[in-house]
């Protein structure tokens, strides 16, 4: 079983005296930010030159300056920017005004895990991570709450670095709820199988696959996408509150009878055999290559893979849908959630 960690696990001293810098004020860069700033962290935020989130950084009553600047004034640095982009950060501002004795915090394993950053040995290497977005971290945490957050110890350079994670954890909240104690190993690997086969990919596919066959089969799209889109959310938030069986308690007899023996036929063998292969990929490296690369290259067939998904009839008929039910979009973020947050 997993060690989690409350409130009264943490030593807040650990990072009392810490000068913390925060990389990036997207998603979750903001929220940590803020919520530093308002547990008594000294804490800056840096950002390229031009970033459109200076601003609203300054507006929100934090100190803001270049990535380099932060680094070399803080002890404590926090990488907040997307995954490709953060080893080009790294390299050109963290590693030359890193210190020895220093930490180096991350929000995802991605480039710890795949040896795109490799920090020097006398540092501190963590990671925090909240399993939520950022604007739920912010809001939670003002709230008196929190969310739970992952933490995880690469390199112990200090013979404290559990306890300084612990610490950062608890000042944006986390400890209220709980901080799971894990490995960057461990969680870059479910984290990128969970997005591909189940969170983001699985369900998309899904969706659009159960949309086709009916409007395939003559039915009308506007209720094709009620049935495999819309009302997934009302599933999804049944298991979210109450897990798989409170889910299937809520729901019809017809309903449950028919999720407990067609369910298995649409994920069988075969879908089971393609999970194992993508898993695969996540664990030797080679989706990271590939997606590092792609990156890298201009990201032509991402960018066609996304416009073909705008392009899909299901979302020509959401959108029309959509503007039927207002309420849908009260209170909707307006800052997209990336891998780490961005700048």
């Amino acid at each position: 079983m997993a060690n989690i960690y409350y409130e009264f696990d943490v030593d807040r001293s650990a990072i009392a005296e810490r000068k913390v810098a925060v990389l990036g004020y997207g998603s979750q860069g903001h929220s940590h930010a803020l919520n530093l700033k308002e547990s008594g962290v000294d804490v800056r935020v840096g950002l390229r030159d031009g970033s459109s989130s200076a601003a609203k950084a300054r507006e929100a009553g934090l100190s803001v300056m270049p990535v380099a600047d932060a680094v070399a004034e803080a002890d404590l640095t926090m990488m907040l920017m997307p995954d490709t982009e953060m080893g080009a950060v790294y390299t050109d501002h963290v590693a030359p005004n890193l210190q020895s004795g220093e930490a180096l915090f991350f929000a995802h394993g991605f480039n710890i895990r795949y040896g795109l950053i490799e920090p020097p040995d006398s540092v501190d290497v963590c990671m925090v991570a909240p399993k939520g977005p950022g604007h739920l971290v912010r809001r939670t945490y003002v709230e008196g709450g929190g969310v739970p957050c992952l933490v995880a110890v690469e390199q112990d350079a200090s013979g404290s670095a559990l306890a300084l994670a612990l610490a950062y954890a608890d000042a944006i909240g986390g400890a209220r709820a709980g901080v799971i104690e894990t490995t960057f190993t461990e969680e870059t690997e479910t984290d990128l199988f969970g997005e591909q086969t189940v969170l983001c990919g699985g369900i998309t596919a899904l969706v659009q696959a159960g949309f086709e066959t009916l409007v395939d089969a003559g039915y009308q799209p506007e209720i094709a996408y009620f049935e495999c889109l819309h009302e997934l959310k009302l599933i999804v938030d049944l298991m979210y509150e109450e897990g798989i069986a409170g889910m299937r308690y809520s729901v019809s007899d017809t309903a449950e009878y028919g999720d407990l023996t067609r369910g298995p036929r649409i994920v069988n063998d075969a879908v089971r055999a393609e999970m194992r292969r993508i898993l695969t990929e996540v664990q030797d490296g080679s989706f990271a290559q590939e997606w590092v690369a792609e990156s890298r290259s201009g990201r032509a067939d991402f960018l066609r893979l996304e416009a073909e998904g705008h392009e899909h009839l299901v979302e020509k008929v959401g959108a029309e849908l959509r503007a039927m039910m207002p309420w849908i979009a009260a209170g909707k973020s307006s800052v997209k959630e990336t891998s780490g947050g961005q700048g």
